[in-house]
């Protein structure tokens, strides 16, 4: 159904990708429109949208509310923590994990991530306090999901990556507590140490699964293309692509995160060092469907600038993809052009 900007309304479904007069895109397919969706359409001068239903055409107990669909998210996410600290533990103690535990957790977290194109607002649902390795983890196999379906895989095949990137991190739970909260950085004789998380974790998994496939993306997680990784410096197609995948996934997970010896960078400024590493270190299309898909989630939220002041995200730059163009209540700020700005925090709406 094409309907004019004026008459749509927040809870509208969008059939196809919205792009402006000038190409940029705007709004994903399939997403649910809000009032600062359609407040968006109207400034880039769009005068129509195709829809796959309005609100009024939904019975009033079909329709979630974004709030309610929060709660349920951070439920779903809390959820999963708390069991992903229960494997942890069981690895450490036992040295294996119940996998039909793992497949209830995954099966959960993904039939509700099937419902989700904003992937940065989930992002920064997940920016709490929870341990790192607990959450880190969920952000994984989370991102995972989203990479393996952008990529054209199949329903199964995005389960298997999503289970892979999930469990990436769990030889971890081998490696001591001291270490790996270790505000400093590790000694030379500690790396090595830490490294055989990914030994540790093809184990486990082997043990715990049968999966040859789950475990060599435990194993294989920190290799590079450039044979620059660890444990066996392996290049490009040697590694298995569901592990190169768990790489992107994991970079970005790790980059824009608290840890006890990194504070976390912005979201968008280490898309751009994705970007950078796409060429030698990490797999450049899993690197390049993130971006992607990734970015046009920005527009419409809220930012922090190192100006002091705050605004909104309303245009991917086509001069510069990772600065883009803020709405302040004052002006319009062009990063790419005022490079002395730039964003420090992007925050929940």
């Amino acid at each position: 159904m094409r309907v004019h900007v004026t008459d749509l309304k927040p809870g509208d479904l969008l059939k196809n990708d919205v792009y402006n007069s000038s190409g940029l895109h705007m709004l994903m397919k399939g997403s649910l429109l809000s009032e600062d969706d359609i407040t968006k359409l109207l400034q880039h001068g769009i005068d129509y949208a195709d829809v796959e239903h309005t609100t009024s055409d939904l019975h009033s107990d079909t329709q979630t509310l974004p709030s309610d669909q929060t709660r349920l998210l951070a439920t779903l996410f809390d959820d999963t923590i708390k069991g992903t600290e229960s494997l942890f533990k069981q690895a450490m103690e036992k040295g294996f994990i119940d996998e039909a535990q793992v497949d209830e957790i995954l099966i959960n977290l993904t039939s509700q991530l099937e419902k989700q194109k904003d992937v940065v607002s989930l992002l920064l649902m997940l920016d709490g306090d929870n341990d790192y390795t607990y959450n880190h983890s969920l952000q994984v196999g989370m991102l995972a999901f989203y990479i393996a379906g952008w990529m054209g895989y199949n329903p199964d095949e995005c389960l298997t990556v999503a289970k892979a990137g999930y469990l990436h991190d769990i030889g971890k739970s081998k490696i001591a507590p001291e270490m790996l909260h270790k505000p400093g950085k590790l000694t030379p004789e500690e790396f090595e140490e830490m490294k055989k998380h990914t030994l540790y974790g093809y184990e486990i998994v082997k043990q715990s699964t049968q999966d040859e496939l789950l475990a060599t993306v435990a194993l294989q997680h920190h290799e590079r293309e450039d044979g620059s990784g660890y444990p066996h410096g392996l290049k490009g197609n040697d590694i298995h692509p569901y592990a190169r995948i768990t790489a992107v996934a994991d970079v970005y997970s790790a980059m824009t995160t608290n840890r006890v010896y990194q504070t976390k960078q912005e979201l968008i400024s280490v898309l751009c060092e994705l970007y950078s590493l796409s060429f030698g270190q990490l797999n450049a299309e899993a690197t390049q469907e993130l971006i992607k898909h990734m970015l046009p989630n920005f527009i419409g939220k809220r930012v922090l600038l190192t100006s002091g002041e705050t605004g909104i995200i309303v245009m991917n730059n086509p001069a510069d993809y990772f600065r883009p163009l803020v709405q302040t209540s004052s002006a319009f700020i062009d990063l790419a052009k005022e490079r002395d700005i730039a964003i420090v925090e992007i925050y929940v709406q």
